[in-house]
Protein backbone atom coordinates (compact mmCIF):
# COMPACT_ATOMS: atom_id res chain seq x y z
CA UNK A 1 0.00 0.00 0.00
CA UNK A 2 1.44 3.38 -0.96
CA UNK A 3 0.58 6.88 0.18
CA UNK A 4 0.28 9.96 -1.93
CA UNK A 5 2.72 12.87 -1.54
CA UNK A 6 -0.16 15.08 -0.43
CA UNK A 7 -0.83 12.65 2.44
CA UNK A 8 2.76 13.04 3.63
CA UNK A 9 2.42 16.83 3.46
CA UNK A 10 -0.82 16.71 5.47
CA UNK A 11 0.76 14.54 8.17
CA UNK A 12 3.80 16.84 8.38
CA UNK A 13 1.57 19.93 8.66
CA UNK A 14 -0.45 18.35 11.46
CA UNK A 15 2.72 17.46 13.37
CA UNK A 16 4.00 21.03 13.05
CA UNK A 17 0.68 22.47 14.22
CA UNK A 18 0.46 20.13 17.19
CA UNK A 19 4.01 21.14 18.17
CA UNK A 20 3.01 24.81 18.08
CA UNK A 21 0.05 24.05 20.32
CA UNK A 22 2.32 22.38 22.86
CA UNK A 23 4.70 25.35 22.77
CA UNK A 24 1.86 27.71 23.60
CA UNK A 25 0.81 25.56 26.55
CA UNK A 26 4.34 25.44 27.91
CA UNK A 27 4.58 29.24 27.84
CA UNK A 28 1.50 29.66 30.05
CA UNK A 29 2.98 28.51 33.34
CA UNK A 30 1.07 28.42 36.61
CA UNK A 31 1.58 31.59 38.64
CA UNK A 32 2.52 31.42 42.33
CA UNK A 33 0.32 34.04 44.07
CA UNK A 34 3.08 34.69 46.65
CA UNK A 35 5.85 35.27 44.11
CA UNK A 36 7.11 38.86 43.88
CA UNK A 37 6.53 38.86 40.10
CA UNK A 38 2.83 37.95 40.46
CA UNK A 39 0.41 40.70 39.43
CA UNK A 40 -3.24 41.04 40.36
CA UNK A 41 -4.98 41.52 37.02
CA UNK A 42 -8.32 41.34 35.23
CA UNK A 43 -7.75 40.31 31.61
CA UNK A 44 -9.39 38.39 28.79
CA UNK A 45 -12.94 39.12 29.98
CA UNK A 46 -12.35 37.88 33.55
CA UNK A 47 -15.08 38.72 36.05
CA UNK A 48 -12.71 39.81 38.82
CA UNK A 49 -9.15 40.85 39.61
CA UNK A 50 -7.01 37.78 40.41
CA UNK A 51 -3.28 37.00 40.95
CA UNK A 52 -2.84 35.30 37.57
CA UNK A 53 -0.43 37.58 35.66
CA UNK A 54 3.36 37.82 35.87
CA UNK A 55 5.60 40.86 35.62
CA UNK A 56 9.06 41.24 34.11
CA UNK A 57 11.13 44.41 34.48
CA UNK A 58 14.10 45.11 32.23
CA UNK A 59 15.54 48.59 32.63
CA UNK A 60 12.63 50.98 32.17
CA UNK A 61 10.44 48.34 30.49
CA UNK A 62 7.67 46.47 32.31
CA UNK A 63 6.01 43.49 30.65
CA UNK A 64 2.86 41.97 32.14
CA UNK A 65 2.23 38.41 30.93
CA UNK A 66 -1.34 37.10 30.84
CA UNK A 67 -2.29 33.50 31.68
CA UNK A 68 -3.19 32.80 28.04
CA UNK A 69 0.24 33.86 26.77
CA UNK A 70 -0.78 37.40 25.81
CA UNK A 71 1.06 40.38 27.26
CA UNK A 72 1.18 44.16 27.61
CA UNK A 73 4.34 46.25 27.58
CA UNK A 74 4.81 49.48 29.50
CA UNK A 75 7.55 52.05 29.87
CA UNK A 76 8.28 53.14 33.46
CA UNK A 77 8.45 56.95 33.59
CA UNK A 78 9.50 59.33 36.37
CA UNK A 79 7.25 62.23 35.39
CA UNK A 80 4.42 61.40 37.81
CA UNK A 81 2.47 59.08 35.52
CA UNK A 82 4.19 55.88 36.68
CA UNK A 83 3.88 53.89 33.46
CA UNK A 84 2.82 54.53 29.89
CA UNK A 85 1.87 52.02 27.22
CA UNK A 86 5.01 51.08 25.29
CA UNK A 87 3.10 49.81 22.27
CA UNK A 88 -0.42 49.38 20.96
CA UNK A 89 -3.02 52.03 20.30
CA UNK A 90 -4.69 52.10 23.74
CA UNK A 91 -3.19 54.52 26.28
CA UNK A 92 -2.56 53.45 29.88
CA UNK A 93 -4.81 55.16 32.45
CA UNK A 94 -3.07 55.17 35.84
CA UNK A 95 -4.86 55.73 39.16
CA UNK A 96 -3.23 55.81 42.60
CA UNK A 97 -5.37 53.44 44.68
CA UNK A 98 -3.57 53.36 48.05
CA UNK A 99 -0.22 54.31 49.55
CA UNK A 100 2.09 52.31 47.30
CA UNK A 101 -0.29 50.83 44.71
CA UNK A 102 -1.57 51.95 41.33
CA UNK A 103 -4.24 50.59 39.04
CA UNK A 104 -3.35 50.60 35.36
CA UNK A 105 -6.14 50.18 32.82
CA UNK A 106 -5.42 49.57 29.14
CA UNK A 107 -8.42 48.82 26.95
CA UNK A 108 -10.44 46.23 28.89
CA UNK A 109 -7.43 44.95 30.87
CA UNK A 110 -6.72 46.08 34.43
CA UNK A 111 -3.55 45.63 36.51
CA UNK A 112 -2.97 46.31 40.21
CA UNK A 113 0.71 47.17 40.62
CA UNK A 114 3.02 48.16 43.42
CA UNK A 115 4.58 51.56 42.79
CA UNK A 116 7.01 53.93 44.37
CA UNK A 117 4.98 57.10 44.86
CA UNK A 118 7.16 60.22 44.85
CA UNK A 119 6.25 63.07 47.16
CA UNK A 120 5.27 66.33 45.41
CA UNK A 121 8.07 68.89 45.07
Amino acid sequence: MSTRTSDHFLIAALLVLSGCDQLGKADTMAVDPKSPDTVQCQVDGAAKVEPVCRSEVTGDRLTIRHPDGGFRRFRIVADGRGVVAADGSDPAAVTITQGDRITVKVGTDLYDLQAQIASPK
